[in-house]
């Protein structure tokens, strides 16, 4: 039987990185995209010494050309599409709604809303045609609930969640199950940057977590293999908070 073939956008740092490797280990077919060509072959070749088949294909999720491209290819290349996990995502510019921008919004919606929309449209063309497939949308704590500071990353990530919700309803009697995981703060560059890069703003990020810590990357991959798994196949439209508790206050 050939091995699950799997796409990671956004796969090059942090969590999609930490999914990658957590997929290839498991041994699927293994499809990670994004925007740094140079970097995308280093962690290909990695996923390959780890003894998974894996392929870079740069894209850039803001444009359907890239996002169809990516898509065709690995059809191309392994003749199915059996899970996306739709990582690629930017935390924007922090601060009150009364100093958020148009542009702020723009930039972060076109990533985080229109990256993921176009991912899915394209990843579920595919599985539908075959009758089945598992969806994995990165959303957020701040996709169920609102965070001070956080309101245009907020509203992105509740998009995702919407998103989510009504593609699993569209693929679910066809077999295709959509799901999101909604991480609370992971040990990674983006957490640095969503606090100012300031140690004490994370601590004082950090203590509002009843676990009081961030999670690895690794933490969080674990659920998105679980999600995408066989063991999870009754699971659909839902999203699953790995927070360290933070949303059950």
């Amino acid at each position: 039987m050939n091995q699950p073939v799997v796409v990671i956008t956004g796969a090059l740092t942090g969590i999609g990185r930490a999914t990658a490797i957590a997929f290839a280990h498991e041994g699927n077919s293994v499809v990670i995209s994004g925007r740094r060509e140079e970097a995308g072959q280093a962690l290909a070749a990695e996923l390959r010494a780890l003894g998974a088949e894996a392929e870079f294909v740069r894209a850039d999720v803001r444009s359907e050309a890239d996002v169809r491209n990516l898509i065709g290819q690995t059809l191309e290349r392994f003749g199915r599409l059996d899970v996306a996990v739709n990582n690629a995502g930017t935390e924007g510019q922090m601060g009150p709604i009364v100093e958020q921008s148009a542009a702020n919004y723009e930039d972060t919606f076109a990533v985080n809303v229109l990256g993921t929309l176009l991912s899915v449209k394209h990843e579920m063309r595919a599985m539908l045609a075959q009758g089945s497939g598992s969806i994995v949308n990165l959303s957020s704590i701040a996709g169920q609930v609102g965070i001070a500071g956080a309101s245009v990353y907020a509203a992105s990530k509740h998009a995702v969640e919407g998103i989510t919700k009504s593609a699993a309803l569209e693929g679910a009697a066809a077999g295709v199950r959509v799901n999101a995981v909604a991480p609370g703060p992971v040990a990674t560059e983006m957490l640095d940057r969503f606090v100012g890069g300031s140690e004490e703003g994370k601590a004082g990020f950090l203590s509002t977590i009843p676990a009081r810590r961030a999670a690895a990357p690794e933490e969080i991959a674990r659920t998105i293999v679980f999600l995408a798994s066989d063991k999870a196949r009754y699971l659909t439209g839902q999203s699953i908070a790995v927070d360290g508790g933070y949303t059950a206050q």
